[in-house]
C-alpha cells in the first residue's frame, strides 16, 4: 500500500511540474505575442521584453526623435554606464555617446538591464544609413556598437544583442529583405555576421562574392557615413577586400584591439580570416555587407535563439508558412511598394505616373 501511495504521489508531482512548465511556456508565448503585435503596429518602436530570467530588454527606435530631453539623457547615461564598465580607461566621443539628437534620430538602441535594480548591463546601438543602389535610395541598417559588462559575459546575451532588433525591423517591414552592414576587427563578430545574415561579403565562406550591389553600398557608406562607426576621413578603404585601413582615428580610438585581445570565434576559419586580412598594429577593420531575408531569419531562429524557446519554434513555423504560401501574395497585392520589376502605383513623391 505504501508503494502505491508513493507511486501516486510521484505521478501527482510530475503532473504539477508539467503543468507548471506548460503555464510558464504559455506566459512566455503571451509575452512574445504582445511584443510582436506592438512591434508591427508602432510607427516607432519602444518595446520592453523579458528575454532572460531576471533581465529585461528594451528596444528604442529613433530615440533622438521619440524621447523627451530627460528621457534621452537617461538613456544615454545608461549606455555610458555599460561603456565605463567595458572600457574604464577610455572616453568614447562618437555616435550615440555624444548625446547629439541628430545622430540619435537615426539610431535603434537595444538595452539589456537587470529587472530588479534597473542596472544596465549590455547594449547594441544600430544606425540607419541612407545610401544609393542602382540610382535609387535604400536604407542600410548598420549593426553598430555592442558592449557587455565584463561581469555579465557568458549569460547567452548575444542572440538578443546581435539579431533580435534586426529581426523585429525585418518583420515590421513586411518581411522584405533589408541590407545590413558591420564594421569590426573582432573575429567572433565577423563569424556571427557571416553565419546569421545572407549574401555577406567579405567572409571566409567559399561562396562569398563581391557583387556590384555590395560595391555600390560600400562606396556610399564610406563616402557619407564614416561618423556612424567612428572612422576618420584619413582612413583608407581597400575595395578589393572591403578593408578599412587605419580605422581608429575618428573617435573610436578606445576600441582598437590587438589580435590576441580580440574575442575569438569557436570556428577557427573566422580567426584565421581576420589574422590574414587585417593589420592589427595599423588598426584595420573589415566592412561587411549582407542582407537579412527570410532564409537568414530562419537561420537566426534555429541557431541563435535558445532551442527550448517555444515562441522561437512557433516563429520558425510561421516564417516557413509565410515563405511558401502567404508572403508572395501579400507583396503582390501591395501597390504602394516595389516588388521585383513591378513599381508602385503611386510613386513615393505622391505624384501620379
Amino acid at each position: 500500500m505504501a508503494s502505491l501511495s508513493s507511486g501516486n504521489s510521484a505521478i501527482r508531482h510530475a503532473f504539477v511540474q508539467t503543468l507548471g512548465k506548460v503555464r510558464a511556456a504559455a506566459g512566455r508565448l503571451g509575452g512574445y505575442g504582445v511584443f510582436w503585435l506592438k512591434a508591427l503596429r508602432q510607427p516607432t518602436i519602444d518595446l520592453t521584453l523579458r528575454t532572460h530570467a531576471g533581465l529585461i530588454t528594451r528596444i528604442v527606435e529613433t530615440p533622438g526623435l521619440s524621447l523627451s530631453e530627460a528621457e534621452l539623457g537617461e538613456l544615454v547615461a545608461q549606455l555610458r554606464v555599460v561603456a565605463a564598465r567595458t572600457l574604464p580607461e577610455e572616453n568614447l566621443a562618437y555616435g550615440i555617446f555624444s548625446g547629439d539628437r541628430e545622430r540619435l534620430a537615426r539610431a535603434i538602441v537595444t538595452l539589456i538591464s537587470e529587472e530588479a535594480t534597473g542596472r544596465p548591463i549590455a547594449f547594441n546601438a544600430l544606425s540607419v544609413m541612407d545610401v544609393e543602389l542602382d540610382g535609387e535610395p535604400v536604407e542600410v541598417t548598420h549593426l553598430g556598437l555592442v558592449m557587455v559588462d565584463p561581469d555579465e559575459r557568458g549569460r547567452g546575451l548575444s542572440w538578443v544583442l546581435y539579431g533580435l532588433t534586426a529581426l523585429v525591423l525585418f518583420a515590421r517591414d513586411g518581411l522584405r529583405q533589408k541590407w545590413v552592414s558591420n564594421v569590426t576587427q573582432v573575429p567572433s563578430v565577423v563569424g556571427m555576421v557571416s553565419q546569421t545574415f545572407s549574401d555577406v561579403f567579405p567572409s571566409p565562406h567559399p561562396d562569398a562574392r563581391r557583387s556590384f550591389a555590395h560595391l555600390q553600398l560600400a562606396r556610399g557608406i564610406m563616402a557619407r557615413h564614416r561618423a556612424v562607426f567612428g572612422v576618420g576621413a584619413e582612413a583608407g578603404f581597400e575595395e578589393a577586400g572591403f578593408i578599412i585601413t587605419n580605422a581608429y582615428t575618428g573617435g573610436s580610438d578606445g576600441l582598437k584591439k590587438t589580435f590576441e585581445a580580440a574575442p575569438k570565434h569557436r570556428d577557427e576559419q573566422y580567426n584565421s580570416f581576420c589574422a590574414r586580412e587585417l593589420d592589427y598594429e595599423r588598426g584595420d577593420d573589415v566592412l561587411q555587407i549582407g542582407r537579412i531575408d527570410l532564409a537568414g531569419a530562419r537561420r537566426y531562429l534555429l541557431s541563435e535563439v535558445p532551442s527550448g524557446s517555444l515562441p522561437a519554434l512557433l516563429a520558425t513555423g510561421a516564417a516557413l508558412a509565410l515563405q511558401r504560401l502567404v508572403l508572395p501574395a501579400v507583396h503582390w497585392l501591395d501597390d504602394t511598394r516595389p516588388f521585383g520589376i513591378l513599381r508602385p502605383r503611386v510613386p513615393r513623391n505622391g505624384n501620379s505616373p
